[in-house]
Formats: structure tokens, C-alpha cells, sequence
């Protein structure tokens, strides 16, 4: 299989911030070396996440001696409650990483144990984003990438043909016109295409389809990549931001109730799709997964490596856990990390970080899984750029870059307008260099 995965942009300066130096003591029993060991596990929505538990039981059922508890937090204030309990010494023993954005705050405030010294496949996707200066400081277990989702049988009723993996943003736009037109001369209301509201829907791609660089502080390169945006909105092949915005629409249910024939979304939606039409909660329809299309024909075709984004998920040690603990959380880092995990994770729809021919079959044998050659190259065929660089500045810069979005796709602002206000923001309010 061939993968590519690019290098996490940004070095971090380590500076002194307001968090405790060391997190504490960690939760859990305490335990003599050699003895029972209970490792602490954060993660988020647990009733409706369910890889935390699966990785936890299956390592400790690897490993008897091991329990490992999985502490649930809040998925909207994750990162706000779990830094609280960090620096009042009550944090997890393993503290997965949601968002690779804040990793910077934990490492500068000492709150990450040097993992270096877990051993990881050369395959597996994304370790490069916790990385900081030469010093790994998580390992991801999951690597989603953004794709293209369409609904097979409003294309066919449109009688627009399918992606077939050739496409550029061009051939896209076009197809959402067409299917548009088509569904409603077939008495249908759904549009071509639906864009979420967040600014990695536009952003994401610009950055990783032309190089772009936030710490740069230039974002000019953006432009093209709005101007078509806002055309598909103003010729009504897409739900308008605003509209979007105010009744609080969901990705899910625009694509999910038949509301737009295509959807660009992270491979984390392939499950919850999957799920929703088994319940009932998303129409029953056969769908498929195309890569995402692209900035030029050069990397279009299943011959070539189709580029795209996304973040990975991971795995960090609390600094201050115990140290007769230390070997085991290291031990379930790797575990979360191998090809055994990523069978496991494939098995409920969870994208691995590492994709082997392997796990990719296991995936696609859900039931409910698309099961074309084309959804399975989308899947796993991509050269996947981080969303966001490892840099203590990342976060602010990306606040900017929120309201940037926000002032274009509401049309309060013009492309341009808005992109020089932000620069200057950045290098007023951030400073680079």
C-alpha cells in the first residue's frame, strides 16, 4: 500500500506558562513494582466512543496484571477540564491527545513523559505531529483523513456520473451544479454538495493541497479556495453558511437524510454513518467514499496519491505518574499503536493509524461498508497533512483564522479584505518568527 504522511509544520520554543511545572501524583492504586498495576485513561463521550474501553480491555487482557480505567470527560471542555485536573496533580495516567493543537501547552508546562522510546511502525501515520524538537511525546492510535462521501442514488437520478477518482475542485463544483439541477428536474429538493461550517472545510484543504503554512503568517493562498466556496453558495448547489449556521445544521443529517448528494468529511463519519443507517437515524441509501478532490490533476487518479488533511489521535503519559507504573503505560502506548490494535480498531469502523492490506480488509468487512474499489483506495491511499502544526502558537493563529472564515462565508467581509485583516491580527496579536 502505498502512504504518505507529511511532517507536523512548527517547532516549539519552550517558554514558562501558567500550569504547574509537574502535573502530581496520577489517579489510580498505587503498586509495588512487579506487582498489579491500575492504569488511569482519559478519553470522551464514552457511551458513544467506544474505542477507549475496547483498547483498554484488550490490553488488559493481554496483560492480567494490568487494569486500565477509563475516565470520561466532557467532549466539548476536554481539553479546559483536563488541564485543570493536570495541574491539581489529578490527571490521568495516559492522556490521550484530541486535539494535536494543545499538545504544546502540555509539553511547555512539563506535563508529558518522553515516549521516544516506544517503538513504532514505520507505516503508521501521524507521530510525526507530537513530535517536539526530536522529542516524541505521544503516539496516535487513530489516523482519519478527509474524503469525499456521495450518495449513489441521487447521482443517479440526477443522471450525473459518479467520481471515479479523477476529479479537481473544478469537476467537483461542476458535478454539484449538475446534480443540483438534476435532483430537482427529478422532483427533488436536495442540493449538490453540503460544506460544514468549520473552517477546516476550506482551510484544511488550502493548507495541505498548497503547501500552506499558518505560521507563516500569509494566507493569501486561501483565496481561490473561498472564492469557490461562496460561488457554490451563491448559485444555490449548496446550503448557504448562514442557513447553516442558524438552524444549527448537522453534516450528518444533510447527508444522512438525503438533504445533499455529496459531503466532504473526515473517515470517523464512516462509521457514524453506518451506525445511523442501522438505526434508523440516516436514511437507508447506498453511498461511497471518492478521494477528495484536488488542486490540480497531478495527483488525481488511483495511480497517483491523492493530497488531504487530518489530524491524528494519540496516546501521551502524564509526567508525574507513578514510577512503578511507568513500563506499563509505555507498554499500552505500544500495544494502542500495532497492527493488533488497528485490527481491532478497524473492526467497529475506528480509522487506525496504521493501515496495513489487512486492516483495511477488516474495515470494509463491516457490515454496512461501502464495497467498491474506489472507497477502499479513498480510504487508504492519501498523502494526509497534519491539520495543525506542533507550535505554541497554533491555537491563537488558528482563532484568527476562525473568524477570517466566519466574515467570508457570511459575506460581511470580502475574500480579500478579510485575509489582510488576519495577517495583520497574526503579527499584531501572535507575532512569528
Amino acid at each position: 500500500m502505498k502512504r504518505t504522511y507529511a511532517a507536523a509544520a512548527g517547532v516549539i520554543t519552550v517558554a514558562t506558562l501558567s500550569l504547574t511545572a509537574c502535573s502530581g501524583g496520577s489517579t489510580g492504586d498505587a503498586a509495588e513494582p512487579g506487582g498489579p498495576v491500575t492504569l488511569t485513561l482519559s478519553g470522551w463521550a464514552l457511551d458513544t466512543t467506544p474505542e477507549f474501553q475496547l483498547l483498554a480491555d484488550a490490553f488488559s487482557e493481554k496483560n492480567p496484571d494490568v487494569t486500565v480505567e477509563v475516565t470520561g470527560y466532557d467532549a466539548a471542555d476536554y481539553n479546559t477540564l483536563l488541564t485543570t485536573d493536570l495541574a491539581a496533580g489529578s490527571g490521568p495516567d495516559i492522556i490521550t491527545q484530541k486535539e494535536v493543537k494543545y499538545l504544546p501547552t502540555l509539553v511547555e508546562g512539563g506535563q508529558l513523559l518522553d515516549v521516544s522510546d516506544v517503538a513504532l511502525s514505520d507505516e503508521i501515520g501521524g507521530a510525526s505531529s507530537y513530535q517536539v524538537d526530536g522529542t516524541q511525546y505521544a503516539v496516535p492510535y487513530r489516523q482519519d483523513s478527509w474524503v469525499l462521501f456521495y450518495n449513489k442514488a441521487l447521482f443517479a437520478q440526477a443522471g450525473v456520473a459518479e467520481p471515479d477518482g479523477s476529479w479537481t475542485w473544478a469537476d467537483y463544483d461542476a458535478a454539484a451544479a449538475q446534480l443540483t439541477d438534476g435532483i430537482a428536474a427529478a422532483g427533488g429538493t436536495a442540493k449538490g454538495t453540503y460544506q460544514h461550517r468549520w473552517q477546516s472545510t476550506v482551510q484544511g484543504f488550502a493548507n495541505a493541497q498548497q503547501d500552506g503554512d499558518i505560521l507563516s503568517g500569509e494566507y493569501d493562498y486561501m483565496a481561490p479556495y473561498y472564492e469557490r466556496v461562496l460561488g457554490l453558495q451563491d448559485d444555490g448547489d449548496q446550503v448557504a453558511f448562514n442557513t447553516s449556521t442558524a438552524n444549527q445544521l448537522t453534516y450528518q443529517g444533510e447527508f444522512g437524510t438525503q438533504n445533499a448528494a455529496m459531503l466532504p468529511m473526515g473517515t470517523w463519519y464512516v462509521a457514524t454513518l453506518i451506525a445511523q443507517q442501522a438505526s434508523g437515524d440516516a436514511n437507508t441509501f447506498e453511498w461511497g467514499i471518492a478521494p477528495i478532490p484536488q488542486a490540480d490533476a497531478s495527483t488525481t487518479g488511483t495511480t497517483n496519491t491523492p493530497v488531504t488533511f487530518g489530524d491524528p489521535t494519540g496516546f501521551g503519559i502524564n509526567a508525574g505518574i507513578a514510577d512503578e507504573k511507568v513500563q506499563a503505560a509505555k507498554d499500552f502506548l505500544a500495544f494502542a499503536s500495532s497492527e493488533e490494535a488497528a485490527q481491532l480498531l478497524a473492526g467497529i469502523g475506528i480509522t487506525p493509524a496504521l493501515l496495513t492490506d489487512g486492516v483495511v480488509e477488516t474495515y470494509f468487512s463491516n457490515e454496512g461498508a461501502p464495497q467498491d474499489e474506489l472507497s477502499r483506495f479513498a480510504f487508504a491511499e492519501h498523502d494526509t497533512h497534519p491539520e495543525n502544526p506542533t507550535s505554541n502558537k497554533a491555537a491563537a493563529i488558528q482563532n484568527i483564522l476562525l473568524d477570517m472564515h466566519s466574515a467570508i462565508l457570511s459575506g460581511s467581509t470580502s475574500v480579500d479584505a478579510a485575509i489582510t485583516d488576519a495577517q495583520n491580527r497574526v503579527a499584531n496579536e501572535v507575532g512569528l518568527g
